[in-house]
């Protein structure tokens, strides 16, 4: 039995089947991932996840009870959930995807969502078991009083689920999105809302990356709950139950980030990138094509900024990489076609013969983002909202003269804010404006701001960042 275990929907690897039927396993990715794979590994926690492909299934079948490292595979110790697909269809896409995302991340279009109908009621209901088979597969895996790490919003549930099927664990739920105010939580169904609230405060401890979320979830259970909520203390008491908030910023371990970013095709990638750019400087962002990235606001601030300063036709390039994301959503699939257009117009604009001002990337490629970031001299990180966003952490410590250019809605900013050139994600003057006074930044005072961001940005590593929450619920 073990003493510690991780639950997430999103596993350490995924696997693909190949024409002849033979597995291949990869790293897994999302900045979940990346964040606490290693660590877990080391310590020997046992990671239980969702199958979420073919191949993932096809690996779950090949050992009883879905322990892929008893199939000889070197993942550390992990459980993976063969989920039937619609209920894992509705529970993530419809409900985790396309509801608790957009809520927390203050995304609907309101005048035309969301609906609330009979469709979603059973959308909602795969949603609970989904939580339920996480629930039940952690319940059979935990050792008496063993600590349970739930995360993200995915799993809202399972907390209040597990400790009906197992009282004797510790339990901790980590909420990596922001936190919706009570006025837009308040969007969901009641009944749904106050599942979601009660889920989480089935937890001993309920953690969060900035004091903001922390603060808005507390708000949510007093708004909603009528729960009693100490804010200095940091907790919420609930039908006799008392459940502490944490807040808990995760950085980077950066000496392992170096190791990775000088390994042999990071240095290739350097080298055609700076084959295609030329001495030109760098302006780099990279994400996923996620609404809440706010990638078309960020090209426009671009296109204006080129309007607005010729001088630096020609000797600037913006190398965006903006990876495929949730193209099962509508939503999704048309923000991506927006991006593209977008792109293709400041290309159509500005472009010449032997300078293209704009580089867009859509293939998912970690080597090449590594690359990118150790040659960037200006970082765009201008979220909408977003709980931390570590590609504002991740930069800085690849890039001896990086200036981060960073949206006030990154929950990173609480942190890298006083290092960086802090905007208004909505501005699109401003970021503009933001992006010129990077460029321009006496060398001294940029590698003075560098010098403290990266401080910032690997004063909790993941190693760190788990060990806190286990000692806090140690100490429960």
């Amino acid at each position: 039995m073990n003493s510690v275990l991780v639950a997430s929907n999103r596993g350490p690897v995924s696997f693909t089947v190949s024409d002849d039927g033979e597995l291949t396993m990869k790293r897994g990715g999302g900045g979940l991932v990346s964040a606490l794979s290693e660590v877990a590994r080391k310590d020997g926690v046992l990671w239980v996840c969702a199958a979420l492909s073919d191949g993932d299934r096809s690996a779950v079948r090949l050992v009883p009870g879905g322990r892929i490292d008893h199939a000889g595979y070197d993942t550390g110790p992990l459980r993976m959930l063969d989920i039937p697909p619609a209920t894992f269809h509705r529970a993530y896409n419809a409900v985790a995807n396309s509801t608790l995302w957009f809520v927390n991340h203050l995304l609907y279009d309101i005048p035309n969502s969301p609906n609330f109908g009979t469709r979603f009621e059973r959308e909602w209901e795969s949603y609970r078991d989904y939580n339920g088979a996480f629930a039940l597969a952690l319940a059979e895996e935990a050792g008496h009083g063993a600590r349970v790490m739930v995360q993200d919003y995915h799993l809202t549930l399972t907390p209040a689920m597990l400790r009906a099927e197992r009282p004797d664990l510790r339990i901790a739920h980590f909420s990596h999105t922001p936190w919706a105010p009570p006025e837009y939580f308040s969007l969901l169904p009641d009944e749904v809302a106050g599942e979601v609230l009660e889920g989480i405060l089935g937890a001993d401890h309920a953690g969060f990356l900035a004091d903001r979320w922390a603060q808005a979830f507390m708000d949510c259970c007093e708004a909603l709950l009528g729960a009693e909520v100490d804010r200095v203390g940091r907790s919420v008491t609930h039908e006799g139950r008392t459940t502490r908030i944490g807040v808990h910023s995760l950085g980077v371990d950066g000496d392992a980030l170096w190791e990775r970013a000088v390994e042999p095709d990071v240095e290739s990638h350097m080298i055609a990138l700076r084959e295609q750019v030329g001495e030109r400087r760098l302006i780099v962002r990279i994400d996923r094509t996620e609404l809440s990235k706010n990638i078309v606001r960020g090209l426009v601030a671009y296109r204006e900024f080129l309007a607005a300063h010729p001088e630096w036709h020609g000797k600037v390039v913006h190398l965006a990489f903006a990876y495929p994301s949730r193209h099962d959503l509508p939503e999704y699939r048309e923000y991506t076609a927006s991006v593209l257009r977008c792109a293709q117009e400041i290309e159509d604009e500005y472009g010449t013969e032997d300078w293209d001002p704009l580089i867009l990337n859509v293939n998912d490629d970690y080597p090449r983002s590594l690359a990118a970031y150790r040659m960037a001299d200006v970082l765009l990180v201008n979220p909408i909202r977003d709980g931390m966003n570590l590609v504002a952490k991740e930069g800085p410590i690849l890039s001896p003269r990086c200036a981060l250019v960073l949206s006030r809605e990154a929950g990173a900013a609480a942190e890298l804010g006083p290092h960086a050139l802090v905007v208004n994600p909505y501005d699109i003057s401003g970021t503009a404006a933001a992006l010129h006074a990077a460029l321009v930044m006496p060398e001294d005072e940029r590698r003075m701001r560098r010098d403290k961001l990266h401080a910032a940005a690997t004063a909790l590593p993941p190693q760190k960042w788990l060990a806190a929450q286990l000692e806090a619920l140690a100490e429960i």
